[in-house]
């Protein structure tokens, strides 16, 4: 993740210095070589398919709600936490990485039919709430992903840390403070979720990056 020294992570108001920063940003994403990369619909909608609506036809027959594999010799993939099937898409791939979602069961059969025709993959998480527990295991299970890095928004980093799912933190701190009302930070913990104590950190490497980034690595404790 990136944020201003006060934890803020959209970032509309930042001007011409968001793409400076954002390229200082995807570098920092490449060197750690993962296999996966996640995000929720709200980050993907903005940043990746700009808002595109599913153009969806009556499937012909009820669909099981059971895992699609759209591609079934993909080795890197871009994951989107899409619970009620909102995203529209074009192809079954961002930059060359295999596109899963991960929905729960209320999606409608239209929906699953629009995406098996793309040949968008796809998982099931819970009826209605997703367990994200359960979405790191079927992506495990079903395409083999051992490493995942997720990137927000804040929401989607809070459940996961809520839920003890993430083990590292890697934190660009830019030298922005952004004052701006109502927006998220690094991590959201939604109002519908059981609320635990803040998380202890251990810090394992800082790095001071060009234009006065500030690069933050923490081991998150166990427990």
């Amino acid at each position: 993740m990136a944020s201003s020294v006060n934890g803020k992570i959209i970032a509309e108001s930042w001007g011409e210095m968001r793409d400076e920063f954002g390229s200082l940003y995807e570098d920092c994403h490449h060197s750690f070589g993962s296999q996966a990369w996640m995000v929720g619909r709200v980050t993907m909608e903005k940043d990746f398919t700009e808002g595109k609506q599913p153009e969806l036809v009556k499937a012909a027959k009820p669909i099981e709600r059971k895992a699609f594999i759209g591609d079934r010799y993909a080795k890197s993939f871009a994951i989107a936490v899409d619970a009620k099937g909102k995203l529209g898409w074009e192809e079954n791939e961002i930059d060359g990485e295999h596109i899963i979602e991960i929905l729960s069961e209320t999606v409608s059969d239209d929906y699953l039919q629009y995406l098996q025709d793309l040949r968008v993959s796809y998982i099931f998480a819970g009826k209605e709430d997703l367990d994200f527990e359960i979405a790191l295991n079927q992506l495990h299970d079903f395409f083999g992903i051992k490493t995942l890095m997720l990137e927000g928004g804040g929401n989607i980093n809070g459940s996961l840390l809520n839920a003890g799912l993430i083990d590292e933190l890697s934190l660009l701190i830019l030298p922005l403070a952004d004052g701006t009302a109502n927006v998220p930070t690094t991590f959201e913990v939604g109002n519908f979720l059981p609320k635990k104590g803040a998380q202890e950190l251990k810090l394992a490497e800082v790095q001071k990056l060009e234009s006065d980034v500030l690069w933050l690595k923490y081991r998150i404790s166990a427990g």
